[in-house]
């Protein structure tokens, strides 16, 4: 099987069901973003070094597959994804962070900078999301695990830091 097929070169690509959409679809736009973000997760899993932190990150991609697939058909389409695994995983990190007293700025260690482009990404994934469900009916589960998952992102560079002794970078407010 070849793995091109020349069916896009004209500007179009195919859904699930077999209808074709323009590539600048917002459907497109929301599962591609969901691609991005699960490739920016396998870069960060490259490089944490918590073993548990890299299976619960490939737990995470197989979730935005399956999301991705359900932004990718355009009847309703419920996947097996649960918000409260993200939850509890918050609530184990946090549990070990110290309290925040102000904001901090995207960077740190390598490992935390790019848990901030996962974060980034995942909520532009979330404000596609938002901009489908006005012309298309989408899951609920959706949109409210895309949502937790980018505090996930954040509790996650938090810990990346702490794990390799990084100071965060709090935000200095310049403007008066």
């Amino acid at each position: 099987m070849k793995i091109y097929t020349k069916t896009g070169d004209k500007g179009k690509t195919c859904l699930v069901d077999g209808s074709r959409v323009d590539k600048d679809d917002v459907r497109l736009e929301a599962y591609g973003t969901a691609d991005e973000l699960s490739s920016f997760i396998g870069l960060l899993a490259a490089n944490v070094k918590d073993e548990s932190d890299k299976a619960f990150l490939m737990h995470i991609q197989n979730d935005l597959f399956d999301i991705g697939a359900a932004l990718a058909t355009p009847s309703k389409v419920c996947p097996e994804v649960s918000s409260s695994l993200i939850e509890a995983e918050i609530d184990k990190i946090q549990a070990t962070l110290p309290a925040l007293h102000s904001f901090i700025l995207p960077g740190g260690c390598n490992e935390a900078s790019l848990a901030h482009v996962c974060r980034t990404v995942c909520r532009r994934l979330e404000r596609n999301i938002v901009r489908l469900e006005k012309t298309a009916e989408i899951d609920a589960n959706i949109a409210i695990y895309v949502n937790r998952l980018s505090d996930y992102f954040f509790v996650l560079a938090r810990k990346c830091n702490i794990i390799d002794k990084t100071p965060e970078i709090i935000w200095q407010k310049t403007c008066k």
